[in-house]
């Protein structure tokens, strides 16, 4: 008997469903989270399933691209909302401080810069995705990116601190297809803290 992969599991929201309102509503949170989380953790350990059995049978007359692809985009999606979760906060919103702060200001000039900066790498992913803010290790600088569906364009090796949804499931029940309204409510959720603990990981 060959290697079984681990499976992922679904984490639960670190505060209740309504904890964000008003900037989301506890209807999308219940959906978000228990529904389309939900079906990526699914869809990942179904990948990990075929490629198990993919390994026992020798890979013989296996898709292995097909398996990779499920695995990548279900996976990344699993990873992107469970990051997303931790990333918001009941008490979310305003600047963050210290190091976080100083290599915002390094980078992009002040924060108005880039909160407008990333908002826009938001508000125009072409379909559906996320915008992020990554520290990039090899230039040792920040990074606004557009991820499209979870794993396009991605820049490899980049650490994604800070992401925000921007699939109509993350908001169109609550702001219909205005999406960049979402994104400017969006930044009165921010967890400083959280995001500024993992720029500290990244940059060791």
């Amino acid at each position: 008997m060959g290697i079984l992969s681990k499976k992922y599991v679904l984490p639960d929201l670190p505060y209740k469903y309504d904890a964000l309102e008003p900037a989301i509503s506890e209807e999308i949170m219940r959906l978000h989270h228990d529904k389309h989380h939900a079906a990526y953790v699914n869809g990942a350990n179904a990948a990990f399933e075929k490629l198990d059995k993919g390994r026992a049978a020798g890979f013989q007359g296996v898709d292995v691209k097909a398996i990779l692809r499920d695995l990548s985009f279900n996976a990344s999606g699993h990873m992107l909302h469970s990051l997303f979760w931790t990333n918001m906060s009941p008490k979310g919103g305003g600047k963050p401080g210290g190091s976080l702060a100083d290599q915002i200001n390094t980078d992009f000039g002040n924060f108005d810069s880039f909160e407008l900066e990333l908002s826009s790498a938001a508000k125009t992913v072409e379909g559906s995705g996320w915008g992020m803010l990554a520290y990039d290790p090899l230039s040792e600088q920040l990074l606004t990116l557009q991820v499209e569906k979870h794993q396009n364009l991605a820049v490899q090796e980049a650490i994604p601190l800070l992401v925000v949804d921007v699939w109509e499931h993350a908001y169109y029940l609550q702001y219909r297809n205005d999406r960049g309204a979402f994104v400017d409510k969006w930044w009165d959720t921010i967890s400083w803290s959280d995001v500024e603990s993992r720029f500290g990981k990244a940059k060791k």
